[in-house]
C-alpha cells in the first residue's frame, strides 16, 4: 500500500555479500556472525525470487479472488516444506465487491469514462484468466449523485483555503481531485467535510505519466487509460476492519453497524485514467486554476463549475469477507518467549508484482535460508515469527486483525516487528522507533551496493550531501548534510505514521517497528495499484534481475538474526532522545509561526487588504478569520526530554561500557526491563479522537495519512487549534519520556552493578 518516495533522511542500509560459487552446506555451529551472516546471503538467489513472483502475480490476487486463497495456500506449503511451523489463521472482515460503477459527463455530448484499463499485449495483463477489478476505491459510500463539477486541485486542507479566497464553493458539488500530497482517502473525506456530495479521483501525468518519463510498455509510467485503485477507509482514526475496532474480527465479534462505522466515506467516491479526467476537466470554466493547480494534461486548467453536470453512481455488495494470514514460526533456543516479528503482504490491488510481491519474494528468501540454516544446526536464540498478511490492501486489515488478537501476547513478547512492502532498485530507506536507529547504521556500514561497489551507508551519504547543494535545499537538508559528512554519527531513520502493516504494532500496541525497503532508482510508481503492475513491468523496469529484491532479503535478513541473536538488548537510547529532541524544536517553532500567521491575517482583515487585492471582475473571497494563538505551555516536555538526554546517555555509556560483563541474572533482568520499553511511549489514553492510536510519540496525520505527525497530541493540537489539548497532551507525552527514563535509569542500574 504505502509509497515512501525521495526520503532524504530515510537512510539505513545494509547490504549485500557475494556468495562463494563453491558454497555448501552452511557451518552447524558456527560463533562467527559474520560468516553466518555469509552464509545466508549465498543461500539467497535472485532467480528464485523471480519464479516465485511470476507464480504468485500471475493472476488478480485481491482480496475475495481465488487466487488470493492459492496464494496464501502456496506460502504456508513453501514455509512448511522450509522447516517451519506453519499455519493460517483466517479473520472474516468487511469487505464490499463492486456491482456496478458509472461516471458520465451528460453534456451538451454525452461521455462516458472507461472504467477498465485495456490488456497490453505480451503483458499479464492480457494472458492472465481472472477477471481485474475495475476502476474501484475500496469501502467509498453507495451513492447515485448527479452535480456540477469542481477541481480541487489535490483535495487537500490548504486547497479548500485556496478555493475560499477563489470564491468557489463545493456544497452540493461533485469534486475532481489528482493523486498525491496526501493520502488519497483524504481527499473523498475532506470533501465531505466540505459539503461535496461526490468524489473523483485521477492520477495526473505530471505526478506519475508521461510528463515523467515514457509509459508503459515502452517505459515505466502510468498509460494514458491507467487507474489507480485503493481504500478510502479513514485509517487516521483506525485501520483494520471498520466494524470491529480495537478487537479481532473473528467470525463471533460484536461488529458495529455500517452505517456506524466512522471511518467508512459517506459520499461515493471512484479512480478514473488520466484520458478520461482529461475530457471532464476540458469541460470545466470558471476561474482558471492558480498555478501550483496545473498538472501536465495539454487544456487549460479551470476550478469550475462547468455547463454540463456530471453523473456519479457507485454500488458495492457490503458483505463480510475471509482473508488469511500465513504465520510460521521457528522457536528460540534460548528466549522462545522473546520474539522477532517480520512480516510483508500478499494480497494486491490486481496482479501486484511490484506491491506488494516485490517484498513477499523477499520474506520467502528469508524464510527460506533460514530454514536451511536451522536444518544444518543453527537455531535462533530468540523466536522467529514469520508473518504473510492478507488484506492489507483494503486497510491493513490482516496485520492489524491478528495484532489485535494476540494483542496481550504481543506486547509481552515482542522485541521488534521488521515489515517492507513494495521494493525497487536503487537507495534503502528505513523508518521506525528511533532507538533502534544505531542497529540499522551499525548493518549500513557494513555491506555493499551491487551497482557502486560501496557501503550503502557511504552511497546514502553522499546523497544527502549533494542533496544539500540545491539552490532550495531547507534548511533540515543541509543540517542532515553535515551529519552525513561525519561518519562518527549516525543517519536518521524516517519516523513512521501509517500506510503498512508495521501501524498496529507502533501506532496501537506500542511494539518497535521498522520499515525496510529500496527505492528511488526503479520506476513502479507509473503502474501502482493498476492492471499494468505486472511480472513483466517489474522484471523490466522495476528491479531487473532481482536483485535489489535479493538485497532487500540479505537486509532483513541480517537485521532479524542481529536482533534474535544479540544477548544485550539492540536499542541505542541516544537516537531516541535526539529525535524527540528536534521534533520538540519544530512544535514550538509550528506555535510560533501560528502566531505570526493569525496576527498578520488579523491585520489584513483589518485593512480590508483581501477585497482591495482581488480583482473586481472575477469572484472572490475572504479567509475565515483565524482566533489568537495563545501560549502553549510545554514547559513539563521540555524537563522530560533533558532528562531523556541525560537518562539515555547514562544507558548508552553504561552499555558499551559494562553489558560484556553482566552475569546471568543481571542480564535476564536487563533484557526484562528493555524488552517492552517502547511501550511506555504508548499509554492507553490515546490520541483524542482518535485513541485506538496510543503512541505519543508516532502517528499518522489527521490530515496527512502515510505522513507521520511526532508528538501528535501536542503537534496536532496546535495545528487544529485545539488549545486546551495542547498543554493537556504536553503533559501527557512528558509522562510518558518520564516512563521511558525511569526504565532507562533502572537498566542503568543493573548494568553498572548496584
Amino acid at each position: 500500500m504505502r509509497r515512501v518516495k525521495n526520503l532524504v533522511v530515510a537512510v539505513a542500509a545494509v547490504g549485500f555479500l557475494c556468495a562463494s560459487p563453491g558454497f555448501g552446506a552452511p557451518s552447524p555451529t558456527s560463533a562467527d556472525e559474520g560468516a553466518l551472516e555469509h552464509n545466508f546471503d549465498a543461500l539467497i538467489h535472485p532467480e528464485e525470487l523471480r519464479a516465485w513472483m511470476k507464480l504468485l502475480a500471475a493472476e488478480p490476487n485481491h482480496v475475495s479472488s481465488p487466487h488470493d486463497k492459492a496464494n496464501a495456500d502456496q506460502i504456508l506449503a513453501w514455509f512448511k516444506s522450509w522447516g517451519w511451523d506453519a499455519h493460517i489463521e483466517t479473520f472474516s472482515v468487511l469487505y464490499p465487491k463492486p456491482l456496478s460503477e458509472t461516471l458520465e459527463l451528460l453534456s451538451p455530448h454525452k461521455f462516458t469514462a472507461t472504467l477498465q484499463e485495456p490488456p497490453i499485449p505480451g503483458d499479464s495483463s492480457a494472458t492472465a484468466t481472472d477477471p481485474a477489478l475495475p476502476a474501484y476505491l475500496a469501502y467509498a459510500r453507495d451513492g447515485d449523485a448527479t452535480a456540477g463539477l469542481i477541481y480541487v486541485n489535490y483535495g487537500i486542507v490548504d486547497d479548500y483555503k485556496v478555493l475560499e479566497r477563489l470564491g468557489v464553493s463545493v456544497k452540493g458539488k461533485i469534486v475532481i481531485a489528482r493523486y498525491g500530497s496526501g493520502w488519497r482517502g483524504l481527499k473523498p473525506r475532506l470533501a465531505q467535510e466540505h459539503g461535496a456530495i461526490g468524489c473523483i479521483i485521477y492520477s495526473d501525468p505530471a505526478q506519475d505519466g508521461y510528463s515523467i518519463d515514457d509509459t508503459y510498455p515502452i517505459g515505466p509510467m502510468r498509460p494514458p487509460q491507467g487507474i489507480q485503485r485503493g481504500s478510502v477507509l479513514d485509517m487516521s482514526l483506525y485501520p483494520g476492519d471498520p466494524l470491529t475496532p480495537g478487537i479481532a474480527a473473528t467470525s463471533d465479534a460484536k461488529r458495529l453497524q455500517i452505517s456506524d462505522a466512522p471511518t467508512i466515506m459517506k459520499i461515493p467516491t471512484i479512480p478514473v485514467s488520466y484520458a478520461d479526467a482529461q475530457v471532464l476537466l476540458a469541460s470545466l470554466q470558471g476561474p482558471v486554476a492558480p498555478a501550483p493547480w496545473r498538472g501536465a494534461l495539454p487544456i487549460t486548467y479551470h476550478v469550475g463549475p462547468g455547463t454540463a453536470p456530471v453523473h456519479l453512481a457507485v454500488k458495492s455488495d457490503w458483505q463480510l469477507g475471509a482473508i488469511y494470514d500465513v504465520i510460521a514460526m521457528m522457536k528460540g533456543s534460548t528466549w522462545p518467549d522473546q520474539w522477532v516479528v517480520r512480516g510483508n503482504h500478499h494480497d494486491g490491488w490486481v496482479f501486484g508484482a511490484s506491491d506488494p510481491l516485490s517484498g513477499q519474494v523477499a520474506l520467502l528468501a528469508e524464510a527460506k535460508a533460514f530454514g536451511s540454516l536451522a536444518a544444518h544446526g543453527w537455531h535462533p536464540k530468540r523466536t522467529l515469527v514469520y508473518a504473510s498478511w492478507d488484506g492489507e490492501e483494503p486497510m491493513l486489515m490482516g496485520s492489524t486483525e491478528w495484532g489485535e488478537a494476540h494483542a496481550a501476547e504481543l506486547k509481552r513478547k515482542v522485541v521488534l516487528y521488521l515489515n517492507s512492502d513494495a521494493n525497487e532498485r536503487g537507495f534503502l530507506e528505513v523508518g521506525g522507533s528511533h532507538d533502534f536507529q544505531h542497529l540499522v547504521n551499525e548493518v549500513a556500514g557494513e555491506v555493499t551496493d551491487p551497482e557502486t561497489g560501496v557501503p550503502i551507508g557511504q552511497r546514502l551519504r553522499a546523497k544527502i550531501r549533494i542533496a544539500a547543494l540545491a539552490p532550495t535545499a531547507p534548511e533540515h537538508i543541509k543540517a542532515e548534510a553535515k551529519i552525513a559528512a561525519d561518519p562518527g554519527k549516525d543517519f536518521p531513520i524516517e519516523a513512521l505514521g501509517s500506510g503498512s502493516d508495521f501501524s498496529v504494532f507502533l501506532d496501537h500496541l506500542g511494539v518497535p517497528a521498522l520499515n525496510v525497503g529500496f527505492a528511488e532508482e526503479g520506476r513502479s510508481g507509473g503502474v501502482y495499484h493498476s492492471r499494468y503492475d505486472t511480472f513483466e513491468h517489474h522484471s523490466r523496469f522495476v528491479d531487473p534481475g532481482f536483485i535489489y529484491d535479493a538485497l532487500l532479503a540479505k537486509t532483513i535478513g541480517r537485521l532479524v538474526e542481529r536482533v534474535a541473536d544479540s544477548e544485550l538488548p539492540v536499542q541505542n537510547a541516544g537516537g531516541l532522545a535526539n529525535a524527540i529532541s528536534e521534533y520538540l524544536e519544530q512544535v514550538k517553532k509550528l506555535a510560533d509561526e501560528e502566531r505570526e500567521q493569525a496576527e498578520a491575517q488579523a491585520g489584513l482583515l483589518h485593512d480590508r487588504a483581501f477585497q482591495l487585492a482581488a480583482d473586481p471582475t472575477k469572484s472572490s473571497g475572504v479567509p475565515a478569520a483565524l482566533d489568537r494563538v495563545p501560549h502553549i505551555e510545554v514547559a513539563s516536555l521540555e524537563d522530560a526530554i533533558d532528562r531523556l538526554k541525560r537518562s539515555a546517555k547514562g544507558y548508552d555509556d553504561a552499555l558499551a561500557k559494562n553489558g560484556a560483563h553482566l552475569s546471568p541474572t543481571q542480564l535476564a533482568r536487563l533484557q526484562l526491563l528493555m524488552l517492552d520499553i517502547d511501550q511506555t511511549l504508548a499509554p492507553e489514553v490515546g490520541l483524542p479522537g482518535r485513541t485506538w492510536n496510543k503512541n505519543l510519540v508516532y502517528a499518522p496525520g489527521r490530515d496527512t495519512g502515510y505522513e507521520a505527525k511526532t508528538l501528535p497530541g501536542v503537534r496536532e493540537a496546535i495545528e487544529e487549534r485545539r488549545w486546551s489539548d495542547a498543554p493537556r497532551y504536553a503533559e501527557l507525552t512528558a509522562n510518558a519520556l518520564n516512563a521511558y527514563s525511569n526504565r532507562l535509569d533502572q537498566a542503568t542500574i543493573v548494568l553498572n552493578g548496584k
